[in-house]
């Protein structure tokens, strides 16, 4: 069976794998494979739940806050902001979901915090316009 390397990225840690079989993932096309030989390949995965396969078998799952998947010289490399691996698709779903609420509640906050700056900021521009038009003595 021909095999592959996989290097998995993301801001925090690398784990590579070079006894890849197989490697399924989505982007905004759909869902796709990947084998050994493979020509050359880059692509925008989506957020959710990959999986590759083994020379030994095993699947292992893994699940990503999207990120950009590039196949040349017969290994994948994905990098992304967040990732997690594991061969219970039960368990690595349950990360998945918690991930994607933790990004949410970020997203919300940064907003807020977005909203607080731009009032703050108009506040000021005003404060200094009427600075401006009032006459000096």
């Amino acid at each position: 069976m021909r095999v592959f390397s996989l290097i998995l990225r993301d801001p925090t840690q690398m784990v590579r794998r070079d006894d890849v079989v197989s490697l399924v993932g989505a982007d905004a096309s759909g869902s796709f494979g990947i084998l050994a030989g493979h020509e050359r390949f880059l692509t925008s995965l989506r957020l959710g739940l990959a999986r590759f396969r083994a020379e030994a078998g095993d699947v292992t799952y893994l699940a990503l806050a999207g990120g950009l998947l590039s196949f040349e010289g017969n290994t994948a490399t994905i990098c992304t902001r967040h990732f997690f691996l594991d061969r219970d698709r039960d368990r690595i779903a349950q990360a998945l979901e918690g991930e994607i609420e933790r990004e949410e509640a970020d997203l919300r906050e940064m907003h807020a915090l977005a909203r607080n700056l731009e009032r703050e900021m108009l506040r000021r521009l005003r404060e200094l316009g009427r600075t401006a038009s009032k006459p000096m003595l």
